[in-house]
């Protein structure tokens, strides 16, 4: 195993911000290997993510971040939550905002979550679905599971949580949020967004 040194600890505080006792045990842990303990800090990171995201915690500040197209003929308006001013203020929470707010004019999401759209828009989608497999010759309880597959694309569509990241095909919305909560140490939520296209109906989402 390689000699942790103290310029390694310092490569490593320095690429992913993390304490300095950490990017020693990280090293300690990967054998000396910076980019494992980068990986392996990062998924540290998310692990404890995931736990403040469920945390439950009151989210009162962040930013309402508007980002118009080039051709001022789309735009959007996005309101993203955290805990404090100081990280509605960091860079990391900046760009963000920043970067949902150019998805969604490219993605056009409709809804945050799936436990935001309407129940009476899942069950018509749902009886779409279904009839399509009958019609395709599956018997009728074969049908109704093969619709409830169909309905994970479906969301995958219309909510921006469950979204590809336009910069990254092998990242949804929902992992670029564990990593930015990762790396700033506090909760955020999308709360809503209003996406406008010239001529378009408004597209309007809420997490609430």
């Amino acid at each position: 195993m390689a000699q942790v040194t103290a310029q390694m600890v310092k490569e490593l505080r320095e690429a992913t911000g993390a304490g300095p006792l950490d990017c020693k045990n990280a090293l300690e842990h990967t054998g000396g290997d910076v980019q494992k303990a980068l990986d392996y800090l990062r998924e540290k990171g998310i692990a404890k993510a995931n736990k403040k995201l469920a945390a439950g915690r009151t989210m009162n500040e962040g930013v309402i971040e508007i980002y118009q197209h080039f051709n001022k003929r789309m735009g959007v308006i996005v309101e993203v939550n955290c805990e404090t001013d100081f990280v509605s203020s960091s860079e990391p929470f900046k760009a963000f905002a920043r970067e949902l707010a150019i998805h969604i004019v490219g993605m056009t999401p409709e809804y945050v979550s799936r436990e935001n759209v309407p129940a009476e828009v899942v069950e018509k989608e749902r009886q779409i679905q279904t009839n399509r497999a009958i019609e395709e010759g599956k018997p009728a309880d074969r049908a109704a599971q093969i619709a409830e597959g169909r309905m994970n694309k479906f969301f995958e569509e219309i909510c921006l949580l469950e979204q590809y990241f336009y910069k990254d095909e092998k990242k949804t919305i929902q992992q670029l949020l564990q990593e930015t909560v990762a790396t700033v140490g506090e909760s955020i939520v999308i709360r809503r967004f209003s996406r406008y296209g010239l001529g378009e109906n408004t597209g309007e989402s809420t997490e609430e």
